[in-house]
């Protein structure tokens, strides 16, 4: 995924939110005193931010310097510096948590995803983000999982269809879901969580593009990957964890969504410190 467009809005309402009408603490600061500062990572992490971190000093005040070391999707190792900083004292103070805030939260991410993709290594299975991301944060939290060799799945409700057990119940069946869906949104890839291998099958005989297979057992699982005779890309979903996401991938599936590497995060330990 490229950067997303909302960067600068979503700086600007967490300087709004950190700075108000200004930083009483940086005023006892002299106007004029000059600081260089490094950001220390002081875990092993993958990196993801970057962009805001330098929205956050361009916005503070861009005459701010800033030196990385590393890229997005860079593996970090513990207590190196990931950026150095020059500039007025005051914004630097002011810009601190803002920026390190973004770049905690998305390397939080980006690592956790870089988990499960690792877990995986050798298979043909891809790791799926999903919607369950912190309000806000949607495109930038996809970003993250992109940084992390992680795959994005849909980016909300409007680009792509996915039909749950909610709205089949609604419609009546599987296939009368996927009829209305082709008749209604033409041309817009659907995908249909089934919870059974039967709903699997007229998943199957209903042609939907994607199929998801929730809370299947492996053997289930195994089934329904040798029984898919279009070839239709198959998702697991559902009690995956790192401690199962490998014998989940070695049924053959095409893709395992992961809801933990968005709602479920520690954020990554990163400190501010000026040189003396």
């Amino acid at each position: 995924m490229t950067l997303p467009d909302n960067i600068s809005s979503m700086v600007q309402l967490a300087l709004r939110e950190d700075i108000g009408d200004g930083d009483l603490t940086a005023d006892l600061i002299a106007e004029d005193s000059q600081s260089e500062a490094t950001v220390i990572c002081r875990e092993e992490a993958v990196l993801s931010g970057r962009a805001w971190f330098d929205e956050v000093f361009k916005q503070v005040d861009p005459s701010v310097k800033i030196t990385w070391h590393f890229e997005d999707g860079d593996r970090i190792p513990a207590n190196a510096i990931i950026v150095e900083l020059q500039g007025p004292s005051r914004s630097l103070l002011s810009g601190e948590r803002a920026a390190l805030n973004f770049v905690q939260t998305l390397s939080a991410t980006a690592t956790q995803t870089n988990q499960y993709v690792t877990k995986i290594a050798g298979t043909n299975t891809r790791i799926l983000d999903t919607r369950k991301t912190l309000p806000g944060f949607r495109l930038a939290q996809k970003y993250a999982v992109s940084c992390g060799g992680g795959k994005n799945h849909r980016i909300g409700l409007y680009d792509m269809i996915l039909i749950k057990e909610n709205h089949i119940m609604a419609a009546g069946s599987i296939t009368k879901a996927i009829q209305n869906a082709r008749q209604l949104h033409p041309g817009i890839k659907i995908e249909v969580e089934t919870e059974t291998f039967a709903e699997f099958e007229e998943a199957c005989a209903a042609d939907a593009d994607i199929i998801m297979l929730d809370d299947f057992d492996l053997a289930t699982m195994c089934k329904a990957v040798q029984n898919n005779p279009k070839n239709i890309p198959l998702e697991a979903s559902g009690g995956v964890n790192l401690d199962t996401v490998l014998s989940i991938a070695e049924t053959g599936v095409d893709l395992i969504s992961v809801g933990e590497i968005t709602k479920n995060i520690d954020a990554i330990d990163l400190s501010m410190r000026f040189k003396t």
